[in-house]
């Protein structure tokens, strides 16, 4: 049962990992792991799902879990995962659950739980505790003694995400690729802001029939990139399954990684909220950290995974983050990502720029980086001791695995929480000081696995 309770979310392959039962279970312990403010919110959660068809019967049996342990269901019913974080902070609900496998195939099936305002849960707060529950206290289905409320938020939502529009002129010609995803509900909010619109792959379809809807990997964005080309748009996005991560690319349709994005957003964001901290994970380019130290802000790093991101947000009441996985955090979003949000401030900054997005972008490119990359590692620890000593003449620190910096070049190799894998990351000030670092860490690292490009 461990193998479906992750570090972020509950996912698996339906029904063989991943049933009606199991999700019937955690709706039922889902009470245990609220604390009082959640439950002093009134005791109802959010639930919605995506276009899987597995989706609809697991958020039934979801519901039904949920109400049969006492807590009362806003059922959003159809919707990205962004829109359950906002009618969570919106309808000041203890707290709520996506049923969505995200950017994985077909046959998977997953859950993303929050408590009030959005919260995420993850392995340290809460989704530990419920993997005991439910092996150790099963449950049969018993009567529904809570109530459920079926209700639309589209109008809410909506409102919401035009309130941070800036500008909608000039008219830009924008390629879209939702990869049968839940960013097609997006397609009329995308046409309210003005936009010469090239859609590719609009349409619900849970089997995703015409490339995945991971738009870490390259591939998956090559059609994207053909229309950028093809059509002479300003810009390219592609959502994810989920339509929680988005990847841009420019009107040369190059692939614009996501530190690039935090770094591009950081100056406009900045503006708005002076000497505010802006975070960003320690997988982010220098730029990322140099961008916001030139635009006034306080530069915070941190640990990757969207639980450590928004509570460090919290913490410090910061109105922007971003990581290298595409998703982006914003403070008047209840501190959770969007990918459409983060759409419409590149518009903003494109229109108020009249520049094209290429031209904004190349002083930022100013380092050589290597991407993510994934080696195959039983004695993860033992690797990162053996790093630490090999490197040992450089500024260390162990955030997230260990991060080594030189003066002219950085890395970082984290461990994987679910796989026997260690990710790498590195950045270097010319090409040729990159392959040099990279020949040194590949020599104790080894060969890199294939390419999964996982979040």
């Amino acid at each position: 049962m461990s193998g479906v309770f992750k570090a972020y979310d509950i996912r698996g392959v339906y029904p063989g990992e991943l049933d009606e039962k199991l999700a019937y279970a955690v709706g039922f312990h889902f009470r245990a792991i609220l604390d009082a403010e959640d439950i002093a919110r009134g005791e109802r959660v959010v639930v919605s799902h995506d276009m899987r068809s597995s989706s609809p019967p697991m958020a039934d049996a979801l519901c039904e879990g949920l109400r049969a342990a006492g807590l009362s269901v806003v059922h959003i019913g159809l919707a990205t995962t962004p829109m359950n974080y906002f009618a969570i902070g919106h309808l000041a609900t203890s707290g709520g659950i996506q049923v969505t496998a995200s950017h994985n195939p077909a046959q998977y099936s997953g859950l993303k739980l929050s408590r009030r305002d959005a919260i995420p849960v993850s392995s340290d707060t809460g989704i530990a505790t419920l993997e005991t529950l439910v092996r150790e206290q099963p449950v049969a289905p018993s009567p529904a003694r809570a109530p459920i409320e079926r209700l639309d938020i589209w109008a809410a939502y909506r409102e919401h995400v035009l309130s941070f529009v800036r500008g909608r002129e000039p008219r830009l010609k924008v390629a879209v690729d939702v990869a049968n995803g839940m960013a097609t509900l997006y397609r009329g909010l995308l046409e309210e802001l003005n936009l010469d619109l090239v859609p590719l792959f609009f349409g619900l379809d849970g089997s995703f029939p015409n490339h995945e809807a991971n738009p870490l990997k390259p591939e998956n964005l090559r059609d994207l990139q053909n229309a950028v080309r093809e059509k002479g748009c300003a810009l390219g996005i592609a959502f994810d399954g989920d339509a929680d991560r988005a990847i841009l690319v420019d009107d040369r349709w190059e692939i614009v990684g996501a530190d690039m994005v935090t770094a591009l957003l950081a100056r406009p964001i900045l503006e708005r909220y002076p000497g505010a901290a802006i975070v960003y994970d320690i997988r982010s380019s220098w730029v990322t950290r140099e961008e916001i130290l030139a635009a006034g802000g306080k530069p915070m790093r941190e640990r990757v995974g969207h639980s450590f991101m928004k509570a460090t947000m919290r913490r410090i009441d910061s109105p922007f983050g971003g990581e290298l996985a595409g998703h982006f955090y914003y403070r008047e979003n209840y501190f959770a990502d969007s990918s459409l949000i983060t759409a419409i401030e590149v518009l903003n900054v494109l229109r108020r720029a009249g520049k094209p997005l290429s031209e904004l972008l190349a002083p930022l490119r100013r380092y050589a980086c290597t991407g993510e990359v994934n080696f195959h590692v039983e004695d993860k620890a033992g690797m990162i001791r053996t790093l630490a000593k090999v490197f040992h003449d450089g500024a260390i620190d162990y955030l997230d695995g260990i991060s080594v910096e030189y003066p002219d070049w950085w890395f970082n190799v984290r461990p994987s929480n679910t796989e026997p894998l260690l990710r790498l990351v590195m950045e270097a000030r010319t090409r040729e000081l990159l392959e040099r670092g990279k020949e040194r860490v590949l020599a104790i690292l080894g060969r890199p696995e294939a390419d999964d490009s996982r979040p």
